[in-house]
């Protein structure tokens, strides 16, 4: 390699990179992945507010205080906003287009974060019902991934004003 070659700056490489890790749930995270290795959505109330946060955080982060009352929530809720994914990721294996969404579930206080399936893309929009299709019930574990994804039910869409401050 000549000098000239040597000073040349890398335009850029191409590598594939790896990360592992474990996972240590606090009491909290423990509590919502043991509710779903039993096929239940647990989150926790504030003793101060009443809002109910899913997954639960341990402490309401509006009033600062524990959420040590535990409320199971429905596996259905309405979609409160949505954005059309186009682009691939290799740790996500789903055809595109496809619907990223927050999901508010029934019951709960906080919307999070979820795969909508089970309809096409243009299909999708802000107060659709929809509910979790679970694994089969031999492949469930404490993990998230027991629910496959959440698709439409034949329900009516909830109003803009019913959901707008999660929205």
């Amino acid at each position: 390699m000549s000098n000239a070659e040597e000073r040349k700056p890398v335009g850029h490489i191409v590598d594939t990179v790896r990360l592992d890790y474990t996972y240590t749930p606090g009491v909290a995270a423990q509590k919502f992945l043991r509710g779903l290795e039993n096929g239940k959505i647990m989150g926790q109330a504030c003793d101060s507010c009443d809002r109910v946060y899913v997954p639960p955080r341990g402490a309401c982060p509006r009033c600062g205080v524990p959420t040590s009352r535990e409320v199971e929530v429905s596996d259905k809720g309405t979609v409160v906003i949505f954005s059309v994914v186009r682009v691939p990721s290799a740790a996500i294996q789903v055809e595109l287009p496809y619907v990223a969404a927050h999901v508010l579930l029934d019951g709960a206080d906080i919307a999070f974060q979820a795969l909508i399936q089970e309809c096409k893309f243009d299909q999708v929009r802000m107060g659709m019902r929809v509910q979790a299709l679970w694994k089969p019930k031999s492949e469930w574990g404490p993990s998230f991934e027991n629910i496959r994804y959440f698709r439409p039910i034949d329900e009516p869409d909830v109003p803009y004003e019913q959901f707008k401050e999660h929205a």
